[in-house]
């Protein structure tokens, strides 16, 4: 099925990017969360399927990006940043209310768009869902929707759940990896997995479980964050669990490459065959069971120098969150705390008890740029998208707003990958809720900011 916005709405956005002015000299001045572009007038998003928009250059320059609506239906946007039009497609139709269902997106070499979704925490009958363009760059070329019950694998004991959610593909085009696609998700025994492709999706090894503490198979979920930097690298930052469950939640961080995964000074973890491994086998980014406050994994990229960052959130009490950036310097990790964010930002239902209040509003890495994040914080009431940059590896940071006055809350800011910094368009997409009660009740937009012209 395929449903676009109609032209009138196109020819309304495309006035309003002019007016914003992709060609402008300098950077966009702030304004109410309501008067940046809508991407999506109806969309949602959980931060562990990620990308969750990437940047591709081909006969076009676009944007693809991918929510879930307030009905549950899966969808998938592409805008033409010469055009301004945003052409959108249901990848499926009303699969579950539920904010975790969001696609992930891949734009493979050839122009093509893959997308991977799962209910949450789907059975093992509810497999990971994928779907892939036909032809390039062709919204209209959506393939028929496939199974991928990566799950089955007889090495791990059959009593274990065999549920999915939170998809996470990657791909590596160095000679070493010859173009292999990679998927991380939560599979097995509520475990973060990981399975290979060789031939771009048609085929996919048995899902291995990545990383679990021993005795632990029923018990933790962990958490994790995946980026490449599209060659021959993968950089992973996961969490024992959730902080919910886990007082003493720590950051974990391990590299691929090469078949195997590393620590970020070089030593050797485990190699593919060998897995699962011991998450303290990694390295440990942030020790939780040295201060007593747990933590929570936002975002890694790598930077300029081939180096991990890290992005996460330390929760010394539910409505105290601060955002916290750890960065690689070849010797040691440099962990600074950004700014205090607040609490959780649910607009939770008079006389009842938070269900969430962990969920901060957010903080995500520049890819492109790892010295800028963008973060989510309350301003006077209402959380409020910013854009933070350092210069020397955290220690300093200048600010600027992205929204100011906003009417409503603007949350979990995500910057856009492959976006080059010279490229003109949105670099960020976020949340603008005008309610947000839980991940299974919301009315909320993706709203999209605009870097100035090279």
């Amino acid at each position: 099925m395929k449903s676009s916005f109609s032209g009138a709405w196109a020819i309304t956005l495309a006035s309003c990017m002019a007016s914003i002015g992709f060609g402008a000299s300098s950077a966009p001045a702030a304004r109410p969360g309501e008067e940046w572009p809508c991407l999506a007038e109806d969309g949602a998003w959980c931060w562990f399927s990620d990308p969750r928009a990437v940047f591709h250059s081909g006969e076009r320059q676009r944007v693809y990006a991918g929510w879930v609506d307030s009905r549950g239906s899966v969808m998938a946007g592409a805008l033409d940043l010469a055009s301004g039009r945003i052409e959108t497609f249901v990848l499926h139709e009303q699969l579950q209310k539920d904010d975790h269902c969001n696609p992930s997106l891949m734009a493979l070499p050839d122009g093509r768009l893959m997308a991977f979704y799962s209910k949450h925490g789907g059975g093992p009958d509810q497999p990971i869902l994928a779907r892939a363009m036909e032809s390039p760059e062709d919204m209209a070329s959506w393939g028929t929707e496939r199974q991928l019950r990566l799950n089955e694998n007889p090495e791990y004991p059959a009593e274990h759940s065999r549920s999915y959610c939170y998809t996470n593909p990657l791909f590596l085009s160095g000679e070493a990896e010859n173009g292999n696609l990679y998927l991380f998700w939560r599979g097995i025994a509520n475990k973060r997995c990981m399975s290979l492709s060789p031939d771009l999706g048609l085929t996919w090894s048995p899902g291995r479980i990545l990383a679990f503490a021993q005795g632990t198979y029923a018990g933790q979920r962990p958490y994790l964050k995946a980026a490449s930097n599209l060659r021959d690298q993968i950089h992973l930052a996961f969490t024992d669990g959730h902080p919910r469950n886990e007082p003493t939640n720590s950051i974990y961080y391990a590299r691929w490459r090469d078949g195997a995964f590393y620590r970020a000074d070089g030593e050797k973890i485990a190699a593919f065959d060998a897995l699962p491994f011991e998450p303290r086998a990694a390295d440990v980014v942030y020790d939780a069971r040295q201060t007593n406050v747990r933590a929570w994994v936002w975002d890694v990229a790598e930077d300029e120098d081939g180096r991990p960052v890290i992005a996460y959130t330390r929760l010394p009490a539910e409505n105290d969150h601060r955002c916290h950036y750890a960065r690689w310097n070849g010797e040691r990790w440099l962990d600074r705390e950004i700014v205090a964010a607040g609490g959780w930002f649910p607009q939770t239902p008079e006389g009842k008890k938070e269900r969430e209040p962990h969920y901060s509003g957010g903080i995500a890495l520049d890819p492109d740029n790892p010295s800028v994040v963008y973060l989510s914080r309350p301003i006077n009431g209402v959380f409020e998208i910013e854009r933070w940059e350092t210069g020397d590896l955290g220690a300093t940071w200048k600010t600027e707003a992205v929204t100011v006055g906003s009417r409503n809350d603007n949350v979990r800011p995500f910057a856009i990958r492959y976006a080059q910094s010279n490229a003109r368009g949105p670099r960020a997409l976020w949340m603008n809720n005008e309610r947000y009660a839980h991940f299974t009740d919301y009315k909320t937009t993706i709203r999209m900011d605009f870097a100035p012209a090279p």
